[in-house]
This record gives structure tokens, C-alpha cells and sequence, in this order.
């Protein structure tokens, strides 16, 4: 029987740490912080309750891997548990199993879970054994060149080869023909030798023009396990999500009660508990496949929240101090729309090539529809050290066409000063005529975008305006966003009042 948790240390940086944070400091709970020497005075630390310092200490270790080092800091601290946010040790058993055996709660499920639906091979075992749809491919790891050149024919080109212990994009290799099989095998070993230490890939058939659509579920420790319905993860390069909604064009109310069903029969079939993330790939025909589980909250979990009322962070705590479930799932329903676009710092023109520098200004008017989760403040600087993503815009409407209007509203509002950002590439894809009527796949920005970059015919002229002006000007502009609805262009000021007075 658990103990309730009164306080935890977040073992993680930027937005999900100040996101977990915001959660637990309302259920009452005490937050304890890391501090890096990477980044000393990182925002996120600005929202904790106290912070361990981990700058003095020497080691070849990443301060957020460094798994000895943490189990250290909980157990002087005193802290009853530790919530991984993702990445990192988010998806890594031996950890969630160190946590258990020095009795510290591990917010999330359990090192055996983690283990098995990390396991690509295990995961889809398992799922054939649960009658979960699968894409054709190999009953196991691949042994060698020979081995996969003979599956190929047998499944028939295209064929895609993934690593074994790991996701994100990495180990992942298409292969149209035989010819270019056996290069692509050894460059899938190695990519996810260097991302997992495991050369270990798998084989399945490649589904051209699939959709990504993915499944929250919750599970507790008392055989409750609900899911909380579906997000659209179709807008995507090289494997990378992009832009996110809730729920997608593409389910009926009949696919979305099959597919939710699939997810619940995966998590059964592992054991599992606390928040989940079970991946389908939809094809052209209404027919969908198991890709993965990803066993920790998701990047975009924002927009399952925005849909359906529930806190996917406070649900982790309470199902880790072993609450039971108090959503059914008759009680799950999905209402209006909300679409998450991630904030890379970003050259999107580059090739989405990571851009270092200083963020100098941020502005961004909020609404009651509009949710801003980031890391980042004027002034912090981003660095090679993390991953490029300085903030997740989230927004809602009733209907998707509102949706979407309230997002190109809000991102001609957003500015992000001093570096490159992917807000222009996130206007053109919300812009784009394919996009608008829910036409999408993962190939989308391979195939239907002629142009990665937007901009409305009113910024260059607006941000002329801007670098011609004395510092002692003062103008006093509505803050409101005008639209052209003949012509279908929005120009916005920016609240150009506020900005002016900060000169």
C-alpha cells in the first residue's frame, strides 16, 4: 500500500518540469528542483519549492541520466517520489526499478511494463497475442543482412526497419528496393546502437500515406483502465511530431470505440498502470496497425486536457499513491477542439537545423482558449546542451475550423525575439487548403507543402515599421487582430502599444 505523496523531486528540465510542478503544488504536494551547471538559472527553477543543487558535483554523466546521483538527492532530501516528465529516465526500467528497491515512488508504471512495451519486438508480441492489428513483418529481431533481405521478399517492398529499444524517429529506415537494403540495415544498426546501445531492428511493411493516431489511456493499481480518446500526430518530419490535435478528422465515433478498445487490450496485456500513450498507424482504407507504447506522459499531452477537463499530471500522481480511478469510461467525451503546435528554435529553411542564440522578447497575448506551456524567459539562452523546443502553443475552439482560426490568431500575436523559430513553418501548415479540410498524412510536408515558411504581406512592412522607429516614440494601437475576410489574410499588431512602451 502506497503512502500519499507529499513531496516529489522532478527529474527533468524546461516546461514539463514547470508543468508537473504547477500540478502537484495544487494537490498540496512539495516540489524539489534540479539545478544543472548547464543552465544555473534556468527559468523552471523559478517554480519549484526548493532546489538540489547538482552543480558542484563531478561527473561524465548528463545531470538528468545520472541515476545514482538522484536516488542520492531523493533519499537526503527525504522525498517520497520522482516524476521523469519524458525523455531522459522517463522510459527507463532500471530506474523506475532502482526507485523500487530504495522504496521512492516512481510516477509511472512499473520497471516490467517499461521493459516490455520499450521493447518493440516484446510490444508487438504481445499485441498479436491480445488480437491487436499489426503490420506484416519480422516475428523478431532481424539477424543479418541475409535475414532481412529475405523477409523483404517475403513482405514484399516498400519495408521499413526500426530499432528494437527506442522511438522518436531514430533506427527508422525506409527501403524501396533490394538494392538498398543492406545499406540501410547497417545504417538502422548503428543509428540505434548510438540512441539505445542496442543494434537490435525489427522489420514491418511500409505504409505509404498513413495517418499517426495515438491513445491516452489511464490505468491504477485496482484493474480500472479507461482511455481518454485520440490525437492526431499526422504532421510530422522524419518521425519528428510537429503539430498535434484533439480529437482527429479521421475517427468516427465506431473507429475511435475499435481503436480505444486496442489501446485498453495493450495496456492489459503488459500489466499496466499510471498514464500511457499507445501509437496506430491509420491507412488510407479506415484500417489501423500498433506501432508502440510509449510508457510516460507525451509531449502533447496538453491537447487530450483542453478536450476532455482532465489534469493527465495529477492523474500520475494519484494513480502512483494508489488512488483509485474516478473517471469511467462513460464519462469520457470529447468536447470542441484543441491543436498544439511545438516552438523549436529552429532554421525551418535550413532544413529545421537547430538554431543557438538569446532569446531577447517574448510577448504573447492569452486567452481563456489559449494555453502557453514553456521553459524559456527573455533572456535565457539556448544552448546545444537540450533538445530545441523552447515552448508548446496550445489552443482550443468548438469546432476545428475554430480551432485552427484561434491558433493563426495567436501565433500572429506570438513573438519570440533573437533566434529562429518554427512559428512561420507552424502558420504555413495551419494555412494550407489540405491541411483545413483534415486531408493529411504522415507525408504531408514531404509532399503537399510547397513552401515551409509563411508570412503574411503585412509583416515585412510592420516589422520595417519597427526598426525605423525613435525609442522615444510612444503610439497607443487596440490590441486586437484584424481580419480581411475578403482576401482570407490576418494582420495583427502584436500589441504594438505594449512593445513600443518596453523600447
Amino acid at each position: 500500500m502506497k503512502k500519499k505523496i507529499e513531496s516529489i523531486l522532478i527529474a527533468n528540465r524546461g516546461e514539463i518540469a514547470i508543468r508537473i510542478s504547477v500540478s502537484a503544488k495544487k494537490m498540496g504536494i512539495k516540489t524539489f528542483g534540479i539545478k544543472t551547471s548547464k543552465e544555473p538559472s534556468a527559468y523552471y527553477l523559478q517554480f519549484v519549492d526548493e532546489i538540489v543543487d547538482f552543480t558542484e558535483i563531478l561527473s561524465d554523466i548528463p545531470e538528468f541520466l545520472d541515476i545514482d546521483r538522484i536516488i542520492y538527492a531523493i533519499k537526503e532530501y527525504n522525498i517520497d517520489a520522482v516524476h521523469p516528465g519524458y525523455g531522459y529516465l522517463a522510459e527507463n526500467p532500471y530506474f523506475a526499478q532502482k526507485c523500487n528497491e530504495e522504496g521512492i515512488i516512481f510516477i509511472g508504471p512499473s520497471p516490467d511494463s517499461i521493459y516490455k512495451l520499450g521493447n518493440k519486438t516484446i510490444a508487438k508480441q504481445l499485441a498479436s497475442r491480445h488480437n491487436v492489428p499489426l503490420l506484416e513483418g519480422s516475428n523478431g529481431n532481424i539477424r543479418n543482412v541475409k535475414h532481412a533481405k529475405q523477409l523483404a521478399k517475403t513482405i514484399g517492398y516498400p519495408v521499413i526497419l526500426k530499432a528494437a529499444s527506442g522511438g522518436g524517429g531514430r533506427g527508422m529506415r525506409i527501403v524501396e528496393k533490394e538494392a538498398d537494403i543492406e545499406k540501410m540495415f547497417r545504417m538502422a544498426q548503428n543509428e540505434a546502437e548510438k540512441a539505445f546501445a542496442d543494434r537490435s531492428v525489427f522489420m514491418e511493411k511500409y505504409v505509404r500515406n498513413p495517418r499517426h493516431i495515438e491513445f491516452q489511456i489511464l490505468a491504477d493499481h485496482h484493474g480500472n483502465i479507461i482511455h481518454l480518446g485520440e490525437r492526431e500526430c499526422s504532421i510530422q518530419r522524419k518521425h519528428q511530431k510537429l503539430i498535434e490535435e484533439s480529437p482527429s478528422f479521421a475517427l468516427n465515433e465506431e473507429l475511435r470505440s475499435k481503436m480505444g478498445e486496442s489501446a485498453i487490450n495493450i495496456a492489459k496485456a503488459s500489466n499496466y498502470k499510471n498514464a500511457g500513450t499507445v501509437e496506430f498507424l491509420l491507412d488510407e482504407l479506415g484500417d489501423f496497425y500498433f506501432m508502440e507504447m510509449n510508457t510516460r506522459i507525451q509531449v502533447e499531452h496538453p491537447v487530450t486536457e483542453m478536450v476532455t477537463g482532465y489534469d493527465l499530471i495529477e492523474w500520475q500522481i494519484r494513480i502512483a499513491q494508489n488512488e483509485e480511478l474516478s473517471i469511467k469510461q462513460e464519462d469520457v467525451s470529447l468536447k470542441g477542439w484543441a491543436i498544439e503546435c511545438r516552438i523549436n528554435a529552429e532554421d525551418v529553411q535550413s532544413g529545421f537545423t537547430p538554431y543557438l542564440g538569446t532569446v531577447e522578447k517574448i510577448h504573447l497575448s492569452k486567452g481563456k482558449n489559449v494555453r502557453f506551456d514553456t521553459g524559456i524567459t527573455e533572456g535565457s539562452n539556448v544552448t546545444a546542451s537540450f533538445d530545441s523546443m523552447l515552448a508548446k502553443l496550445i489552443c482550443y475552439g468548438d469546432t476545428r475550423e475554430k480551432a485552427i482560426s484561434n491558433t493563426l490568431a495567436t501565433l500572429n500575436k506570438l513573438q519570440i525575439q533573437g533566434i529562429k523559430t518554427t512559428i512561420p513553418f507552424c502558420k504555413a501548415v495551419l494555412n494550407h487548403p489540405k491541411f483545413k479540410k483534415g486531408d493529411i498524412s504522415t507525408s504531408f510536408i514531404e509532399k503537399d507543402m510547397e513552401q515551409l515558411h509563411y508570412q503574411e504581406e503585412d509583416e515585412e512592412m510592420i516589422d520595417a515599421f519597427w526598426a525605423a522607429l525613435d525609442h522615444s516614440v510612444q503610439l497607443e494601437i487596440e490590441d486586437k487582430t484584424y481580419v480581411d475576410y475578403e482576401k482570407g489574410k490576418n494582420i495583427t499588431p502584436w500589441l504594438m502599444n505594449k512593445r513600443l512602451k518596453s523600447l
